[in-house]
């Protein structure tokens, strides 16, 4: 995807874009490219492949909510920034939680932070799990960073309304989730699939939404969590 194939498929998920936000953009192309190789943020670096797997990918969540209506947002696992750091560029009207359990990788985000003078934006550094925040975002989301089942339970602690989850195929993990989803107290009310452009392999995003808050015991260890799933 070039740049310009990226912008004229920002115009088909209605996003607005100006100038500013292209520059920064570019600007934190260069960054991801500059430290990538210091710390290993991404096997993807080819322009055309970042374009397409990073950045327009990490957009595909404006497809599935109003992101222009969204005051708070939490981005799990976020790696190297995605999708926080493009949403925050092109939706400024969203304060920002960046979390990331390695040390490394906040301290990059921090800095671009910086560089592309982005406000209310901040970076946690630690596991989802281990977090205090409570029912305190009013949306959480995070691009394939573990299976479904441990996913949810990590995340739906920290939200007080939505959880957006991206994946690639999750047809199996959405398979015997009825005691998932009434542990966790949430409802799957949106599925979307759709294939990437021009690469065509296969995304979905799935919206949840809290019925109710969720008990005090979740979120458990990642153990637990992972040796017996919900």
């Amino acid at each position: 995807m070039t740049e310009k194939e990226f912008l004229e498929s920002l115009q088909e998920l209605n996003i607005e874009v100006t100038n500013d936000k292209i520059l920064k953009l570019k600007k934190y192309y260069d960054f991801l490219i500059e430290w990538n190789g210091k710390i290993n943020l991404t096997a993807i670096t080819e322009k055309k492949e970042v374009y397409l797997k990073h950045f327009y990918d990490s957009l595909t969540l404006a497809t599935i909510i109003d992101l222009n209506k969204i005051s708070t947002l939490a981005d799990v696992g976020t790696g190297a920034g995605f999708p926080g750091i493009i949403i925050k560029i092109f939706f400024p009207n969203i304060h920002m939680t960046l979390i990331d359990s390695l040390n490394k990788r906040t301290e990059f985000l921090k800095i671009v932070i910086k560089e592309l003078n982005l406000d209310n934006i901040e970076v946690l550094t630690s596991r989802a799990e281990e977090l205090k925040e409570r029912e305190k975002y009013e949306v959480v989301t995070a691009r394939a960073v573990a299976n479904l089942h441990v996913l949810l339970e990590m995340l739906v602690p920290l939200s007080k309304k939505y959880v957006l989850l991206m994946k690639g195929d999750a047809t199996q993990e959405l398979e015997n989730t009825d005691n998932l989803y009434r542990e966790l107290n949430i409802k799957l009310i949106e599925k979307k699939e759709f294939l990437l452009p021009f690469e065509k392999s296969k995304r979905t995003l799935l919206k949840y939404e809290k019925m109710a808050k969720t008990i005090l015991k979740y979120p458990r260890n990642f153990g637990q969590m992972k040796k017996k799933p919900l």
